[in-house]
């Protein structure tokens, strides 16, 4: 199947870069073209992503860069530590590496956002290049320059924004995506209609099928107008002093579902699907949309084969683990929530409304 690469650019002034997405992107020596002359590129990966793609990446980064070394990491997001990001810097100064290296994160969110955060502090600071291997990647967490690691209290609460070089997203690497990691990516999908664009989330209710068969031309597009949105948003508000905050829909549930679960238990865009569902249901009871399109929500999210319904927690835990969300204020959760079909915004949200959607939920 021939499909044209697709370019999607993030404005951010002089921290501006392009996204390439489409089939055999990650082979092409041209994709790395315009990059810093370093002496050194570094491919941070893991144990699973490492067989199959890490010598292909390193044969076209040769065409660049005189040395080129791998560094594998154990797989999953219970690996998202600081024991792991010590890994990085350890064998970065194993091999003596100096500022003119460049890193690339080759696998999932959780590579991405640990390369990201070595490479804002190893030497205060080397450039960086993502190379997503997961939907969910490919569509959210590469771009946008968030890094972090997990604290046992909180998801992702140790971290800095740095944004990349580039990010160079190829669908070919889905062929070999378990279907659990590939449903897990689409919630990352699906959430992009109901926050910015209701016409998106009908194309997603019609193609979910084509979607979930691997079809390259409805990823690509899929991947393509999800990176769209993101750009857009992150162009806007680069560190989340507000609009940003959106991109976050389900995701206060969802990291709750995480933490409360440990780790792992359940893949993050699984929580998250399941956080959708229930932010949709707060969104109904805030009187901001009806109720016939947070079923929507829910009918996609099913159709997806995400889960629906939430760990049973109990109340005061998901109240506990949703208070140091990083959209808190003193302590109080916050909440991304649907003002209108294809628009959201962030809201504080009454204790007993909250209570009465976990409960639903996952009792």
């Amino acid at each position: 199947m021939d499909l044209d690469t697709e370019h999607v650019r993030i404005e951010l002034a002089e921290r501006s870069y392009d996204i390439l997405i489409g089939p055999g992107v990650l082979v092409r020596p041209d994709s790395y073209q315009g990059l810093p002359a370093g002496a050194a590129a570094v491919i941070v990966t893991n144990t699973t992503v490492a067989p199959l793609l890490a010598d292909q990446l390193a044969a076209a980064l040769r065409t660049h860069f005189g040395r080129v070394q791998v560094i594998e990491l154990p797989d999953g997001e219970a690996h998202k530590d600081w024991p792991a990001l010590n890994m990085i810097f350890d064998a970065l100064l194993a091999a003596a590496c100096d500022r003119k290296t460049v890193m690339f994160a080759l696998g999932g969110g959780v590579i991405g956002d640990m390369t990201g955060f070595a490479a804002a502090c190893y030497m205060r600071g080397v450039p960086y290049v993502q190379v997503p291997t997961t939907l969910l990647a490919q569509v959210d967490s590469s771009v946008g320059g968030k890094t972090a690691i997990n604290h046992p209290r909180g998801k992702n609460m140790i971290g800095v924004f740095n944004q990349p070089l580039r990010v160079v997203a190829d669908v070919d690497t889905l062929a070999t995506l378990p279907q659990r990691e590939l449903i897990a990516g689409l919630a990352e999908v699906i959430k992009y209609g109901p926050i910015a664009d209701d016409a998106f989330f009908a194309w997603l209710e019609e193609n979910i099928g084509s979607l979930l068969a691997r079809d390259q031309r409805a990823l690509v597009h899929a991947i393509r107008r999800s990176c769209e949105i993101k750009a857009r948003v992150v162009s806007q508000d680069e560190r989340e002093a507000g609009l940003r905050a959106i991109l976050n829909f389900g995701h206060t549930f969802g990291h709750a579902i995480e933490a409360g679960l440990g780790y792992g238990t359940w893949l993050h865009g699984e929580a998250v699907g399941c956080g959708m569902v229930m932010a949709a249901e707060l969104s109904v009871r805030m009187g901001l949309i009806a109720p016939a399109y947070a079923a929507r929500i829910q009918q996609l999210v099913a159709r997806a084969g995400l889960p629906v319904r939430a760990p049973g927690l109990g109340v005061d835990r998901y109240r506990q683990l949703m208070g140091v969300d990083k959209k808190s204020e003193a302590g109080v959760a916050r909440f991304v929530l649907i003002e209108a079909p294809g628009r959201a915004g962030l809201h504080r949200v009454p204790d007993d409304l909250v209570d009465a959607v976990v409960r639903l939920y996952s009792e």
